[in-house]
């Protein structure tokens, strides 16, 4: 009686299907083919393929009260399903229920086109008496019984990469062959050398005083160190006898060379600086750069594809314990990496001014902002050719979109990352979103050499404006959260876009850390003296860091959560707590510099941050890659605990550093020991 009922409901329901889809668009075939599925799944004993194509189907799991509202299903099932006629093809659709929006995982014939299966699915297809392939989350969980369609996709089973894509992936192999051929080469003239030293060059090594195997060092074209071996070879390829009379090209794939740009990657002193070289500064930027991390390894999947959302909102956002994952205090790092670029370009223009014979010229500054964009667009380009690669070429898992999106922002505004703007575009035009920040940092970057200038020209001049402008950034931010009614910080969701769009990218509203890095950066290299001469001074100023540095963490805090109307509270706080957090950490490194850092500056000053800090630039860039990756390839949802996420973490931070060493010897350090010489 039971199976004859079924039937009966199968023969209506088949029925029902025919007349819809023929007043439909749906192709034929695709409406043969999706009878024959629903057909087969309602036999007593149904073929494997339909089984397959049933199993696959997203279907409501638990916790949906929590966040489990995605029913991804079973992607690389579906298209493992295989009748005789057609194969499985993995769609999404995605639905509205109420305030609730979801994507359902469903599998269909390879013969439905997107149109097809959007049809289908508005004209109820997949439902069938008491049977919903499809059906709507319980009303008791969201108060709403009825869905609504947004859209359908379906993923491709192939990767079908246009000329753009080509194009990246094509520069990304010649970055990369560029260095390896340059290695080979050297290796291959050191290699010649070894097997036969020529007479001559002997004879000038012993005349100059040189031994051929010593190590007495002089300086390269590229800057670096060089022991007599090293010296032997370049003058006698510049006198052209080891048959490369182009010492200039020699030079160029020396500086691309693994043998010159691995030198010192992996020291634990540093020689960044000659005299005062900020070791605490090493420390400040590699902790900066693990928050940062930690942050985008919880928030990522959260923002995309986490199962209990609701539940990490209920506990992390209201724990400061979770202060290394939360979005607000995780995202004052940022304005530390804001405040060390402003102190050392201050640092670098005045070096640069000195040995100029303390002339700011034209060319002087032209030559320094140059330096600053040879130093970052390399690596920065790279990353964005990979990424744009990466996303053309890889069979992505359910949650797709985010990269979907990013790829054509990317093929779209290409060139607000090659001319650094990109920051200045809206949000969701920004290719590569993480790299906002490169942009951010080579407009104030550009900044410095006109403060410098009114510094040197005049200290009164320079203190009004300085002070105007730490006080127009203020009034930016302030102004621009109480009239747009904006959080204190970035919301998890993202549906606060106004947030970034207006606020958290632009320079105006971030302008307030690298400009007192800019005013530290003067300081500390002008200075005459000590600034604290007694113990009891020191002892205030670290009470008085450590307690901003708290309040402004837990005022993060108290102020969650988007204002219902302007808030006063909030945009004091908007406007204040990156210049006061900036200038807490600026004491601890004037603290640190001045003896009085105790075992925090051992701690900053620990060499382990050496190496790590000569790759931090290629490990922001590339961490976020490594984490896209991982929830793109997912398919299904990840579960937030704390061990979880900790493991995340320290995954995507091993992955991280492994490549970023291959990156900085590879993209990076070439270009920034590239020299041309000046006639």
């Amino acid at each position: 009686m039971a199976l004859g009922w079924v039937r009966l409901c199968l023969l209506a329901g088949l029925s029902r299907v025919l007349n819809r889809t023929q007043a439909s668009a749906v192709s034929k075939q695709c409406m043969m083919d999706t009878d024959t599925f629903l057909w087969e799944i309602n036999q007593d004993r149904p073929k494997e393929y339909a089984v397959l194509m049933y199993d696959a189907f997203g279907k409501i799991g638990s916790n949906v009260g929590g966040g489990s509202a995605n029913q991804p299903g079973l992607l690389q099932q579906c298209r493992s399903a295989r009748s005789p006629t057609f194969t499985g093809q993995y769609c999404q659709v995605f639905l509205m229920q109420g305030t609730i929006q979801y994507f359902v995982g469903i599998c269909v014939p390879d013969s439905c086109d997107e149109e097809d299966v959007q049809t289908l699915v508005l004209y109820d297809t997949f439902k069938y008496g008491h049977l919903s392939l499809i059906p709507p989350l319980p009303a008791i969980l969201v108060n709403e019984s009825t869905q609504d369609m947004i859209m359908t996709h379906c993923l491709s089973k192939t990767v079908n990469p246009d000329a753009a894509d080509i194009t990246c992936l094509f520069m990304c192999c010649i970055m990369i062959a560029i260095p390896l051929a340059a290695t080979l080469f050297i290796a291959t003239i050191r290699w010649q050398r070894n097997r036969a030293v020529m007479p001559s060059v002997e004879s000038t090594c012993l005349n100059t005083g040189l031994n051929l195997y010593g190590t007495l060092k002089t300086k390269s074209s590229t800057g670096e160190e060089m022991n007599g071996r090293e010296i032997e070879e370049t003058n006698a390829v510049r006198r052209g006898s080891l048959c490369f009379p182009q010492s200039c090209v020699y030079q160029c794939l020396q500086a691309f060379s693994l043998q010159t740009t691995g030198r010192g990657i992996f020291s634990t002193s540093s020689t960044r600086v000659p005299e005062g070289d900020y070791s605490s500064l090493n420390g400040i930027r590699v902790l900066s750069l693990l928050w940062i991390m930690c942050g985008h390894s919880a928030q990522f999947p959260v923002i995309n594809n986490l199962d209990n959302y609701k539940d990490w909102k209920k506990t992390v956002e209201r724990s400061p314990l979770y202060v290394f994952s939360l979005s607000g205090p995780v995202f004052l790092a940022v304005d530390t990496f804001l405040l060390l670029g402003g102190l050392l370009s201050a640092r670098s223009l005045l070096v640069s001014i000195q040995r100029a014979e303390d002339k700011l010229s034209t060319r002087l500054v032209m030559g320094y902002l140059f330096m600053r964009f040879k130093r970052i667009q390399p690596l920065h380009l790279f990353i964005m050719c990979l990424t744009v690669g990466l996303i053309s070429v890889i069979h992505w898992g359910p949650y797709w979109f985010p990269f979907i999106d990013n790829l054509m922002d990317c093929k779209t505004y290409w060139w607000g990352n090659l001319l650094l703007i990109s920051n200045l575009l809206p949000v969701h035009e920004i290719c590569v979103p993480w790299t906002w920040y490169l942009s951010l940092d080579f407009q104030c970057y550009a900044t410095t050499p006109l403060l410098v200038y009114f510094y040197r020209m005049n200290r009164c001049v320079f203190a009004v404006v300085a002070g105007g402008l730490l006080l127009m950034t203020t009034l930016a931010s302030s102004v621009v959260t109480g009239l747009l009614r904006l959080p204190v910080f970035q919301p998890s969701t993202l549906t606060s876009e106004n947030y970034v769009l207006y606020y958290y990218v632009k320079p105006h509203t971030r302008y307030g850390p690298f400009l007192i890095g800019i005013l530290t950066g003067i300081y500390l290299t002008t200075k005459k003296g000590q600034l604290l001469k007694h113990k009891w001074q020191a002892v205030l100023g670290w009470l008085c860091c450590l307690s901003v540095l708290a309040v402004l963490i837990g005022l993060a805090y108290v102020l969650r959560g988007n204002p219902t109307h302007p808030s006063v509270p909030h945009a004091l706080y908007q406007g204040l707590h990156r210049p006061v957090w900036a200038l807490a950490v600026t004491w601890i490194i004037l603290a640190c510099e001045e003896g009085y850092g105790g075992f925090i500056r051992s701690m900053l000053s620990f060499g382990l941050w050496v190496p790590l800090a000569n790759i931090s630039f290629a490990c922001y860039l590339i961490h976020p890659v490594f984490i896209l990756l991982y929830i793109g390839l997912q398919e299904t949802p990840i579960h937030y605990s704390d061990i979880n996420f900790m493991y995340l973490f320290l995954g995507h931070l091993l992955l991280t550093v492994a490549t970023s060493f291959v990156l900085t010897v590879l993209i990076e350090k070439p270009y920034v020991l590239l020299k041309w010489n000046r006639k």
